[in-house]
């Protein structure tokens, strides 16, 4: 299967990713002690990411992004 095929999804995907990872990464970096990092948001991030990756727009067809033969 080829990635990133689909700039629409991807984009969409990896942005979503990269905000949730930077909003747990801001928890993990400030002074607050009351903030923590919450690995389950952290792996939501990396799986939004794996999403948007591997992900293929509605206008695509498979053979289009080389997923069929």
């Amino acid at each position: 299967m080829k990635a990133a095929k689909s700039w629409k999804t991807t984009a969409a995907g990896i942005c979503a990713g990269i905000g949730i990872l930077a909003t747990q990464i801001g928890y993990l970096l400030d002074s607050n002690p009351e903030t923590v990092l919450d690995w389950k948001t952290c792996l939501a991030g990396i799986g939004a990411l794996g999403i948007g990756w591997f992900s293929r727009d509605n206008d695509k067809s498979s053979e289009d992004v080389g997923n069929k033969k």
